[in-house]
């Protein structure tokens, strides 16, 4: 459909540590390729409702070094596009040469600001977003970016978690003390670790029609990697907590390896934060 979007049409950059509370680690990358796999059913869902046929342009926002790419190339191909779109260019790097190794014809990565990606207007059957609303400190700004990217009638999604209510049973007072420093650290730039529940108001804010929203939630055995979910995000800001004064070197250690062997417990019940599968559409 039409000629390729081509790189953005403006020198905008901005620096992605600096609003992405959980810094640009090894250890961070190899999480978020991990998540790829572990979201990818709920992501699955999501792009169920969107509709996406071969020939279609979809655009993902934010997508590190992985994202949904590949789920995206499965629905346009033969004839379609996608773009990834991520701030930094390690990210960027990685998810080009992902893209590269699985042979996903018609797969772009290109380094840019979700909120001002300097895209043309109007460009793409879907625009989507994974985990990004959550980790910018001005999500609406990436909203209307994002509908400004759809063409009429197209399609805005995303998924995005709300990480307020999670079960572990029985409880742990190491879990509880991490579940109070995470919303700390994690908010310090201005990102709201509770965006699943606003994500329907801020589509609708936005001016996209039909909007529409379902939640799911997963329980986790054993052995699987989103079982720790919540203490590798804060061993991710083990750097800030310790500035910030929120526990000791030795304390954050300690607390970290309690709470991992009472995981370990199969018997330790371990419920996901829900993720809200958000989408609308642009009217035409």
């Amino acid at each position: 459909m039409g000629e390729p979007i081509g790189p953005p049409d403006t020198e905008t950059r901005w620096d992605a540590n600096a609003v992405y509370t959980l810094g640009s680690s090894e250890a961070e990358r190899v999480r978020l390729l991990r998540q790829a796999d572990e979201l990818a059913p709920a992501s699955q869902m999501l792009l169920d409702r969107a509709g996406l046929r071969p020939g279609h342009v979809a655009v993902d926002l934010g997508c590190g070094p992985r994202g949904v790419l590949e789920l995206l190339a499965a629905r346009v191909s033969p004839g379609g596009r996608v773009v990834g779109i991520d701030a930094d260019p390690a990210h960027v790097a990685m998810a080009a040469g992902f893209a590269a190794e699985r042979g996903l014809d018609g797969v772009e990565v290109m380094a840019a600001d979700a909120r001002c990606t300097g895209l043309p207007s109007g460009s793409f059957d879907l625009v989507h977003t994974r985990t990004l609303l959550v980790n910018v400190p001005e999500p609406v700004r990436v909203v209307a970016e994002m509908v400004r990217l759809a063409r009429p009638g197209g399609l805005v999604a995303s998924l995005e978690p709300d990480c307020e209510y999670e079960l572990c049973h029985p409880p742990h007072p190491a879990i509880s003390r991490m579940r109070e420093i995470f919303p700390v650290v994690f908010a310090r730039n201005g990102a709201d670790p509770q965006i699943g529940r606003r994500a329907p108001e801020l589509f609708r804010r936005a001016g996209l029609a039909d909007v529409e929203v379902e939640a799911t939630v997963r329980v986790f055995p054993k052995g699987h990697s989103r079982r720790t979910i919540l203490l590798d995000l804060v061993r991710s800001m083990r750097p800030q907590v310790l500035e910030l004064g929120l526990a000791g070197g030795a304390e954050f250690d300690e607390l970290d390896a309690a709470a991992r062997a009472h995981l370990d417990d199969p018997h330790t019940v371990v419920m996901s934060h829900p993720f809200f599968l958000t989408w609308g559409r642009k009217p035409a």
